[in-house]
């Protein structure tokens, strides 16, 4: 299959995983109306989703590599929809949130196997390029998907996982079957505590908890700071939220060229710019294009950020690499759960240049920790201690 077509494929995939778990993002209030609970119970909803996907991630760690990437996006595919079509059709909250497991499971594999594909059904040559392309397919789906949610949820909330996470997992699934790369399963990861004692790695891992966190935290507020800052509509909100995935797809493009060089210090310089962005977006408020111009700087460099760390990555050696990319992408699941409290025990002591200031800090110790890691990620493989050699079979015991 051609790069073009992987990276077609991979796009869809991760597309449709973002489309899973934004769905309910702009039906929220809807949800609750219909079923006759508070908003702060439906809010939970993405919760179960979320944390269903942080450990089928850590499951996909110690089991993925027993499966070829195809298949295990088929069945992400296939989870995604039978979740979206059971959550259309739930009578009950209890009954919607059951339906949220096969959605949070099938947003974890979607996510981590189409980010690893990137790596495994491309020449080496290509990987960067690949995985640009695959990883847009995210802030995508909240630039096509948001107003789409919106629309089908003025008729019924129930429309909406039907015109979106349903409809683009049918199409990932059908491109994953009729274009799927290559069947060959890979050989045995070995056990997650090999990936996190490799130098290196453990620490890149504990960088991505602290920005993942960071990130996810600015996202889970960002609308709220315009709305309450300015008193804007939610269409409005919904647009300038747009925007900054806008700026998050150009920072993704701009950085293509740079990530193979020396990403690691990239890294650190990046992790340095969204905690200056990110702590004046909390406490510096002029005016409301000057918030939009902070949180889109932001969002720039959180997209140069994504690609260069899933490049190094995707960069580690084979035998650690499943392992690897299947705990950052639990990192990103939990780090809404970590980052919805951080920011928001901020943002109830201190008010937003609390918020600021939280968020910046976490930027921050993920640059600090980052300044002793490799600066490449095949730099991994090298000086691998001889127990670990030993269980990776490179080395009789």
């Amino acid at each position: 299959m051609s790069t073009a077509r992987v990276s077609a494929v991979l796009f869809l995939c991760l597309f449709a995983g973002q489309a899973g778990a934004i769905a309910l993002s702009p039906v929220l209030v809807e949800v609750a109306r219909d079923l006759d609970v508070s908003t702060a119970t439906a809010g939970q909803l993405r919760t179960v989703a979320g944390l269903v996907a942080g450990i089928t991630a850590l499951a996909l760690g110690r089991l993925g590599a027993r499966f070829p990437l195809s298949r295990q996006l088929l069945i992400g595919s296939l989870l995604l929809a039978l979740g979206s079509l059971a959550s259309a059709a739930a009578p009950s909250i209890g009954l919607l949130a059951a339906a949220q497991i096969p959605v949070g499971a099938g947003i974890a594999i979607l996510t981590t196997a189409g980010t690893l594909a990137a790596a495994e059904w491309v020449p080496a040559e290509r990987r960067a390029a690949t995985l640009s392309w695959a990883l847009i397919g995210q802030p995508a789906a909240w630039i096509v998907g948001m107003p789409l949610l919106g629309a089908a949820g003025e008729q019924s909330w129930r429309y909406a996982w039907l015109v979106l996470p349903l409809a683009t997992a049918l199409l990932a699934g059908a491109a994953v079957a009729r274009h799927g790369g290559s069947s060959k399963v890979s050989a045995a990861s070995p056990p997650m505590r090999a990936a996190l004692e490799a130098p290196g790695v453990g620490r890149w891992l504990a960088a991505e908890m602290l920005a993942n966190t960071a990130w996810a935290g600015t996202l889970v507020y960002a609308g709220v700071l315009f709305v309450e800052s300015y008193r804007v509509s939610s269409a409005a909100t919904g647009g300038m939220l747009a925007f900054g995935a806008a700026a998050y797809v150009s920072g993704n493009l701009a950085f293509r060229r740079l990530v193979g060089r020396e990403p690691m210090r990239l890294l650190v310089r990046l992790s340095a710019v969204l905690a200056v962005a990110t702590a004046l977006f909390g406490a510096f408020r002029p005016s409301l294009p000057a918030s939009v111009a902070l949180f889109s700087v932001a969002a720039f460099a959180a997209g140069g950020r994504t690609l260069t760390s899933s490049t190094f990555g995707l960069s580690i050696a084979p035998e650690l690499r499943q392992a690897a990319m299947a705990m950052r992408a639990a990192s990103m699941q939990f780090g809404y759960f970590t980052g919805s409290f951080a920011a928001g025990a901020a943002l109830g002591t201190g008010g937003y240049p609390a918020f600021g200031a939280t968020i910046g800090a976490l930027f921050v110790s993920s640059s600090i920790v980052l300044r002793h890691t490799p600066a490449r990620g095949d730099d991994v493989a090298a000086p691998l201690p001889r127990r670990l050699r030993v269980a990776l079979g490179r080395e009789q015991a």
